[in-house]
């Protein structure tokens, strides 16, 4: 049986002119994909006005709360003592978001509850899936 964790939380859009935007997002991790987390974010706040999920690797939220981490669609780094940027990198530009920082660390020290670091496993799903990828039987 799979676990889900959900913790609603707020975070601060920053747009081009430096002005910030209260927007609503859930932080949510579910043991059925130990090694992502998802922010969820609803359609009234999304360019399309559809329900919008982010999904990244957990120990980037982690390394991204103590030092810049991150080179693809999602980069995290502190701001400050009390605040951290997650930035979303799409093809209609970036979104950054400042959400405070003991709320992500909140959020995930319960993803460790639920599965401890280095106790992630993919499964027996992945490795079919990869065998199939790569040309093989499963």
């Amino acid at each position: 049986m799979h676990v889900t964790l959900q913790q609603p939380t707020g975070a601060r859009l920053i747009t081009a002119a430096h002005q910030e935007l209260a927007i609503p997002a859930t932080l949510r991790y579910t043991s059925a994909d130990p090694l992502a987390v998802h922010i969820d974010f609803p359609p009234h706040v999304t360019v399309d006005g559809e329900a919008t999920t982010w999904t990244f690797a957990r120990v980037l939220l982690g390394e991204g709360l103590r030092a810049p981490a991150g080179i693809g669609n999602v980069r995290v780094r502190p701001a400050g003592s009390t605040h951290a940027y997650v930035e979303f990198h799409a093809a209609q530009g970036v979104a950054v978001l400042r959400f405070v920082s003991a709320d992500l660390t909140r959020f995930l020290a319960r993803t460790y509850t639920v599965v401890a670091a280095g106790e992630e496993t993919v499964g027996a799903e992945l490795d079919h899936g990869l065998v199939a990828f790569y040309g093989g039987r499963v």
